[in-house]
């Protein structure tokens, strides 16, 4: 198979390159795209320097995944054109999640929808949305959830090296006794703080990353009554991010039966089963492929109701490992013939 990256140079796409060496990701040739300013520095892959190319029109031809990890605009643009070249897309974005054409997938969830949709382009969700939905699913294969309240507490690299680089830069100026910060990603501070607004607020006053929870958890699940409302907030936190869910099931689900399908679900560990002062946190996983869940409890506020934590890596499984899962889907099932 023939592998290209856009947005090689990037957090995610450093991580994807890393992945794909990791898991021995089977490939012939690996090409790398990035800007303008990236082009022409080199990247390490199975112990050879590969050299970043400037992204063009021209680029995106004779390959059999491309993986773009460059954001929306980017996606947009070049997406169709590889998808036209007759390459299968992994897309990082948010620019097709939603479309009716495209798969929304996180494999150990839906991969079987990848054969389902016309569209050659494959969406990987929101890093949020694939960590509630490792905890989520399979509680939900335990009987139908009738609504859900999230509250994310999300690390600055969701907004990439740019973020993680304000975070320390805001860190080391406020310890200084300098607070006052022209910041270009975060509209304040992030250092001792957080902000409770993902991306744009939309009409609904909700964020379009508390949106991005709803719509993408039910097109994956495939279930659009669940009720599902979130609050979604970065926190000074350099990796992995952490959400608060309470779950409202139309049945009563013991604790019991709730760690048993948390603790057998591939890519999914549950903290603490036997020890009630044990939970996760982001540093337990960050640089790790499994999700982790801890403080599981039953809501006394509601007939049935579930109480949980779930922790993950917002590089590798919110982004650059669920895009090389699908494309691992693609060559297991041979989805490419």
């Amino acid at each position: 198979m023939n592998i290209a990256i856009v947005g090689a140079s990037g957090a995610v796409g450093l991580e994807i390159i890393k992945i794909l060496e990791e898991r021995k990701f089977k490939l012939s040739s690996i090409t790398l795209f990035a800007s303008k300013r990236s082009a022409g520095t080199s990247i390490l892959f199975r112990k050879k320097k590969i050299k970043i190319q400037e992204l063009k029109n021209s680029s995106l031809i004779d390959f059999d995944i491309v993986f773009f990890s460059a954001g929306s605009e980017i996606s947009k643009k070049y997406a169709p054109i590889a998808e036209k070249n007759g390459s299968l897309v992994i897309d990082n974005s948010s620019a097709f999640r939603m479309k009716k054409n495209v798969a929304l997938v996180v494999p150990e969830i839906n991969s079987k929808d990848i054969s389902k949709y016309k569209s050659r382009i494959i969406a990987n969700p929101n890093c949020t949305t694939i960590i509630s939905l490792m905890a989520i699913k399979p509680l939900y294969d335990l009987g139908l959830i009738k609504r859900i309240v999230a509250t994310s507490f999300q690390s600055v690299s969701g907004a990439g090296n740019l973020g993680m680089s304000e975070l320390i830069l805001n860190t080391k100026k406020f310890i200084e006794g300098n607070k006052k910060n022209k910041n270009k990603v975060f509209e304040k501070n992030i250092a001792f703080n957080v902000i409770p607004k993902i991306g744009k607020i939309t009409k609904n006053l909700y964020s379009e990353e508390e949106m991005k929870l709803h719509n993408e958890s039910r097109k994956i699940l495939s279930d659009n009554k669940i009720l599902i409302t979130a609050t979604t907030v970065r926190v000074p936190v350099i990796r992995s991010h952490s959400i608060s869910l309470n779950i409202e099931f139309y049945k009563s689900i013991s604790l019991n039966k709730a760690k048993k399908a948390l603790s057998n679900f591939p890519g999914l560990q549950l903290i603490g089963i036997n020890q009630k002062m044990s939970y996760p946190t982001p540093s337990d996983c960050s640089n790790k492929d499994d999700c982790l869940v801890g403080r599981l409890r039953e809501d006394y506020s509601v007939t049935n109701g579930l109480s949980l934590w779930v922790v993950g890596d917002q590089i590798r499984k919110g982004a650059a490992l669920n895009a090389v899962q699908i494309a691992e889907s693609l060559q297991e099932n041979l989805f490419l013939l």
